[in-house]
């Protein structure tokens, strides 16, 4: 085939026009996109974010499935050219895009298996936060950071909380297959907690634990606030029922001291706030009551002789 007075190898007209066919489709699907986006900006701008997401996976598969269609039928309108192009590009694929295909069907299964959605505040590839967007190959989450007790988890963070550490991480989609996924919120948006509160022996501990039940029933989630759609859809798709929600004080004895523990029920955000909130509240209420907090101290009873023994023979003096 000669273009401008070219004679291009191995193109023939054939093969010219379905290039060209094959650029402009690409072209249509790309603008189909861009448009689709402005439109749906509009009438969904108002609405949740999970339903803009999904509004827009729902126009980038479709959009993706018709492109592929309609290049197939450009290049490969012969049957048989069609089965040992698809055999060849089959092997192709598997060794050389191994962790692309694996990435696309964890997409398939999150979507599938409703693993997680856009919002829900997730473990993955050991990454704790939010996920703020899911694509055909990866997952980005707005991380978060950890509570002391795994402090020592890989990454290690320097917040000690579950609050936004500012970062964005994007993760593979294939990492589902290789590690579990926690989903703190897709069906129960709540979690239980526990403040621990050490007291000594001599203290009043049953003052100390109406202290502890006082603040968890104040700032904590009660059975009235948790949503009737909660319990049912835990109950109807795992079987699982929930009666005991009320804050409960835990008793621990130690060689040092009592081990007061209060459980609680908490949403999956603002944990940190709720926690700061019983803090303050406990310490103002013991400080009041005269109970002290207990903590590892050393009682000297005693010491042994001490003998000194000067030597004079310098011919110094001995002190005064």
């Amino acid at each position: 085939m000669e273009w401008f007075g070219i004679r291009w190898m191995g193109v023939n007209a054939e093969n010219g026009h379905k290039l060209l066919l094959t650029v402009a489709l690409l072209a249509i699907a790309y603008l189909l996109s861009r448009a689709s986006r402005l439109l749906l900006a509009r009438p969904l701008g108002q609405r949740s974010r999970a339903a803009r997401f999904w509004a827009r996976q729902i126009v980038a598969v479709t959009i993706s499935v018709v492109t592929i269609l309609a290049l197939m039928s450009i290049w490969f309108d012969n049957p048989a050219r069609l089965t040992t192009a698809m055999g060849l590009a089959t092997a192709g694929l598997a060794f050389a895009l191994q962790k692309v295909i694996t990435s696309l069907a964890g997409y398939v299964v999150i979507l599938r298996g409703e693993t997680f959605s856009v919002g829900d505040r997730i473990t993955m590839g050991g990454v704790r936060g939010d996920v703020v967007a899911l694509g055909f190959m990866q997952t980005t989450i707005m991380e978060m950071g950890q509570p002391p007790s795994v402090q020592s988890a890989d990454p290690a963070m320097w917040m000690r909380s579950r609050q936004f550490t500012g970062r964005i991480v994007t993760v593979a989609n294939s990492r589902i297959f290789d590690e579990p996924v926690y989903n703190y919120t897709r069906d129960f948006p709540y979690i239980w907690e526990e403040l621990v509160l050490p007291i000594g022996y001599q203290s009043d501990h049953g003052r100390a634990e109406q202290i502890l039940l006082s603040a968890a029933q104040r700032h904590a989630v009660s059975r009235d606030e948790v949503t009737g759609d909660a319990m049912r859809a835990l109950r109807e798709r795992f079987a699982i029922h929930i009666e005991e929600i009320a804050p409960r004080v835990f008793y621990r004895l130690t060689d040092n001291w009592i081990e007061l523990t209060v459980r609680f029920l908490v949403k999956a955000h603002g944990i940190r706030e709720v926690k700061d909130a019983m803090a303050r509240q406990i310490v103002g209420e013991l400080r009041d009551a005269g109970i002290s907090i207990a903590s590892g101290t050393y009682d000297i009873v005693g010491l042994p002789a001490v003998r000194v023994q000067l030597d004079r023979s310098n011919g110094a003096s001995p002190p005064p």
